[in-house]
């Protein structure tokens, strides 16, 4: 029998996202341009937000003609903002090399990976195979506009040209222009309510959106303050794997675990770590970087046990605040009523994590045979894969009949997760997942805001069942006092107007 060895190979990052485009929501033409305007868009609120900017993002997806004149599903992509702009010699890593970003931190942000907008970038050259140009300034005096390609094989940026021009009006901002293949009338309905749910996580914003027929779409901004900014945290003890530890114990410079637990952990005091160290069953003079591979594994496991350690506090995450929230719903649904809380920060497995939740009533709120839910994740639209959502499941399990409500009516439910690590599902990044501490804090905002509409719903029926009744009386009263009259032998009719004003006010009070 003849044996036939294996080949074993190794793969760059863009090979892999090359191969499996499916992961990063470049599964078919539709869901492509999708992913593309979604992965842009997001760029540029992250370039802007977290500088203090007020977002101007400007998007235009234009059809290119065949030799014929006709559409061959091919676009022309152009997202444009008004954030800080790219270091020059950043651009070609920033756009063209994966796994190459500014957001491996531990804080909220829109992206993890910096990977979206790379994968746009990948999309258009093997669907295309034209470059990808981006023009970028920081409000410099120069202006950079680069055109460039992705080695795939290699992750390294391609450059096939750079210009420099001089920036007389002190602009800053980046510009990304690329060819893709696509399929926007599948498209169209996803993308469309992508940026209106956008507008409304996102009420300090200004979008305007030209489709491939020329249609604008333009959201504004109503709100002129932006939601506090999150800061750079520690990892918090119960979060803390194996890995880790060692990458921590390798630049420490600590050198004793007293200093190095309070040195390199979330909220942990000398008091805290030394009584952890006393139940971990390690001497605090100890040397962190003398610990043995076993020892490691036994001081992550205490760490992961041990119940004295403070949650984590939330200065890592920004809500959005129920005042934007509130504004963002009003804008955009123009509700006869909402009402929104935003639950106090929490925590699984370590990592923080704060829940908003909304309700909107009436208006422009659309008419759905089942519940209408509007889900958000570190302020980021989820509008694939509902069903699958911890959020739909909370949302199936309320008897809504107790608050006045059923599916038909026209109410929506805004959920938004903000957290250093939101707990997907899949590597989709569509769902979230079933975790006992967030399905908590979702069912207990649902519930909270779902009481107020109740209220608001019982309140309103009962008001019209009282001017039904003065209805009743305006139409009867004088009918009664002029027949009254009659029988009185009297030539005048009482008045009935002091009757129906203090009716009015017996029901108002």
């Amino acid at each position: 029998m003849k044996i036939i060895s294996q080949v074993f190979q190794e793969i760059s990052p863009a090979d892999f996202f090359y191969r499996n485009r499916e992961i990063a929501g470049f599964a078919n033409p539709a869901r492509a341009i999708f992913s593309a305007i979604r992965e842009l868009v997001e760029n540029s609120l992250d370039a802007t937000e977290p500088v203090g900017i007020l977002p101007d993002i400007y998007i235009r997806l234009s059809p290119v003609k065949g030799e014929g004149g006709e559409g061959e599903n091919l676009y022309v992509l152009r997202v444009r903002d008004n954030g800080s702009g790219i270091p020059a010699d950043y651009v070609p890593l920033a756009f063209c090399q994966f796994l190459f970003s500014s957001k491996y931190k531990l804080r909220q942000s829109r992206g993890t990976f910096g990977l979206g907008g790379t994968m746009t970038i990948l999309y258009g050259q093997i669907t295309t195979n034209k470059p990808v140009k981006v023009i970028s300034s920081t409000g410099s005096q120069k202006i950079y506009e680069y055109t460039l390609m992705i080695d795939i094989e290699r992750n390294r940026p391609i450059i096939l040209d750079r210009k420099i021009r001089e920036n007389e009006r002190g602009w800053h901002g980046t510009i990304v222009e690329l060819s893709l293949e696509g399929d926007y009338i599948k498209a169209m309905p996803k993308v469309l309510e992508y940026l209106k749910q956008t507008a409304i996580v996102n009420p300090y914003a200004n979008i305007i959106f030209i489709d491939p027929r020329g249609r604008l779409y333009k959201f504004e901004r109503v709100v002129l303050s932006l939601p506090p900014q999150p800061k750079e945290t520690l990892p918090h003890p119960h979060g803390v794997d194996v890995e880790m530890l060692y990458r921590i114990i390798r630049v420490t410079r600590c050198k004793t675990l007293l200093d190095f637990m309070q040195e390199h952990f979330h909220r942990v005091g000398k008091r805290i770590a030394q009584r952890f160290l006393e139940f971990a069953g390690f001497p605090e003079e100890a040397d962190p970087k003398s610990l043995k591979p076993e020892e490691i594994v036994k001081l992550v496991q205490a760490m992961k046990s041990f119940n004295d350690f403070l949650p984590p506090d939330a200065d890592c995450l920004s809500p959005l605040g129920e005042e934007i929230l509130r504004a963002g719903i009003l804008k955009e649904l123009e509700p006869e009523f909402v009402d929104v809380t935003q639950r106090k920060p929490s925590a699984y497995s370590g990592h923080p994590f704060i829940i908003e939740v909304g309700i909107a009533y009436g208006g422009k709120v659309p008419v759905r045979d089942d519940i209408l839910l509007y889900r958000f994740a570190n302020k980021i639209p989820l509008v694939y894969d509902e069903s699958g959502d911890v959020s739909w499941k909370i949302v199936k399990s309320i008897d809504w009949r107790k608050y006045g409500l059923t599916p038909g009516m026209p109410f929506a439910v805004l959920v938004h997760i903000c957290s250093t690590k939101i707990p997907w599902k899949t590597v989709g990044k569509e769902m979230i997942a079933d975790i006992p501490e967030v399905s908590r804090e979702i069912l207990n905002g649902v519930r909270e805001v779902a009481r107020q509409l109740g209220a608001y719903l019982s309140k309103k029926e009962r008001d019209k069942r009282e001017k039904a009744r003065l209805s009743v009386f305006a139409k009867y009263l004088p009918k009664i006092a002029e027949f009254s009259a009659k029988l009185a032998g009297r030539n005048e009719i009482p008045s009935v107007e002091n009757l129906l004003r203090r009716a009015k006010k017996i029901e108002e009070d």
